[in-house]
């Protein structure tokens, strides 16, 4: 058996942040990853084109925080990409989110939301933004095929991570620092667990014993295959992708990123071409481009699991989970998979840095956080 402060399992980035400052202030630390690769879902390689891809989704990066900002610059330097989103509706390239001058086009300059009240299901407070219409071109096919079920069985809460703009903003996001990785995630993340013991191709709930953490245990993978399922199963969706290389096209669609909500066109929820999310001086001898289109799926293998499923039943469940993984001494389950919640980048690094933080100062309760 190994003996370490702190064993962390999980090397993306809520482990791999955790990680860091812990080493940083003179822990010992070993970092474990079922995958053969570390980073999680956000690493990245290249295709046979030297065209880099993302094989677990695109990962705009971008925070606010200039501490956060300050933190990721030591271990990457960036170039600014500003994502740009369409949806592809009536056979045309509309922006996402959905500009008001769209509605306003299409509806009428007097447009008002359908459903006033306080929304109680996610339909209800999509329709509290927008006409009808709208949402039906839009939102609820996207939705629908996101997660598998009709959209008003959805929580309020998965409604507010799109709005309606009053402008004809493209960007998807407008935080004030933006970009993507000059030399890739991939790299990002070996930068910042470099120095530390990193154990790939390694299961830690089958070889438990082998690992002994004097102080803390990080758990950052599926908190109820963590108990064995032993309550039920949490649900979740992933995304099924398929890869095409068009040989003689420089580019094949608008930006980086085209939503495909109406079901007519496909069961595909998007397309991505990955060329334009490369700096731009990387281009010059990269003939042909790369495109990804994303079915979602409900998986069944743990690895797959992307999106923690917003609605009641699953969130209660996930609750008896967190009692439990609470009552446990020195350990800390956290991050997406975790905490059953869906965290954008720059929320699972502040998260994590948060988590490290009261690590350190010795907070008894930092697991019940």
């Amino acid at each position: 058996m190994s003996s370490y402060d702190a064993v962390i399992v999980g090397s993306g980035l809520t482990g791999a942040v955790i990680g860091r400052k812990l080493a940083d202030a003179g822990w010992s630390v070993v970092v474990l990853d079922r995958r053969p690769h570390l980073g999680g879902n956000v690493y990245d390689t290249y295709h046979s084109s030297g065209i880099r891809v993302h094989p677990h989704g695109p990962h705009y990066f971008r925070t606010n925080d200039p501490e956060l900002w300050k933190f990721v610059n030591r271990f990457a330097e960036f170039y600014k990409y500003e994502a740009i989103l369409k949806s592809f509706v009536d056979e045309r390239y509309e922006n996402w989110p959905i500009a008001a001058s769209y509605i306003r086009r299409t509806v009428g300059e007097n447009w008002k939301p359908e459903f006033t009240g306080q929304p109680t299901n996610f339909e209800e407070a999509s329709l509290a933004m927008m006409p009808r219409v709208v949402y039906e071109k839009f939102v609820k096919g996207y939705t629908e095929k996101q997660w598998g079920v009709p959209a008003k069985t959805l929580s309020v809460s998965l409604a507010k991570r799109f709005d309606v703009r009053e402008d004809d903003e493209p960007r998807l996001m407008r935080h004030q620092f933006q970009g993507l990785p000059v030399k890739g995630y991939a790299n990002m993340m070996e930068r910042m667990l470099a120095g530390i013991r990193v154990v790939l191709d390694c299961d830690y709930l089958k070889h438990r014993d082998d690992f002994h953490a004097k102080k803390l245990t990080v758990f950052t993978g599926p908190v109820d295959e963590y108990f064995g399922f032993d309550l039920g199963r949490l649900k979740y969706r992933g995304q099924q992708r398929t890869e095409e290389y068009l040989s003689d096209v420089d580019f094949a669609q608008p930006c980086g990123q085209v939503n495909n909500p109406d079901p007519s066109n496909g069961p595909h929820i998007r397309t991505l071409e990955w060329k334009h999310m490369m700096h731009p001086e990387k281009l010059g001898n990269i003939r042909g481009t790369v495109l990804t289109r994303e079915t979602t799926v409900t998986p069944s293998d743990p690895n797959n699991y992307e999106y923690p499923f917003p609605d009641e039943a699953n969130s209660l469940l996930y609750n008896a989970y967190r009692e439990r993984a609470k009552a446990i001494p020195n350990l800390l389950v956290c991050g997406r998979l975790g905490e059953y919640r869906y965290y954008d980048m720059d929320q699972a690094i502040a998260r994590a840095m948060l988590l490290a933080k009261r690590i350190l100062n010795g907070a008894a309760a930092v697991s019940r956080s």
